[in-house]
């Protein structure tokens, strides 16, 4: 039941990235885009959205003993600020500024996005194995 949920929520993910336009990389291109004129504040207002809805979801959460369907509660979110953490915030801002994409709108526009979105992809498939080969002892 919890992979079906798991399954659900992603679907629901996705299709609210496609209704926001945010699979679109111009549109995230265009919100950071602050001195250029081309300012495009819609990531803003769903970015406000989320935030919202999981504010709404963690206030019903804390107050519960176990989850709905079963595991465990996650605890707090460590407080570390190391270099992997600021390492792999600059790639991913990098690689966001740089393309537009992130991979939850990549992998959700994977079907109409075109050549560039498969190319974004695999890069980051290959960056995770690297990533994975380096963690290796």
């Amino acid at each position: 039941m919890r992979k079906l949920v798991a399954l659900l929520a992603g679907l629901i993910f996705g299709l609210g990235l496609v209704v926001s336009d945010m699979i679109n990389p111009a549109r995230v291109l265009g919100f950071l885009d602050l001195f250029g004129g081309a300012w495009d504040p819609t990531l803003a207002f769903v970015m406000i959205g989320a935030v919202l809805v999981m504010a709404v979801a963690w206030a019903i959460a804390s107050k519960r003993d176990e989850p709905v369907f079963g595991g465990d509660m996650p605890g707090t979110a460590s407080s570390l600020v190391d270099g992997r953490l600021i390492g792999g915030a600059a790639i991913f801002g990098l690689g966001w500024g740089l393309v537009g994409l992130c991979p939850g709108p990549a992998l959700a526009g994977l079907l109409v996005g075109g050549t560039s979105v498969c190319v974004f992809i695999a890069a980051m498939i290959l960056g995770m194995g690297v990533q994975n080969m380096a963690r290796s002892p």
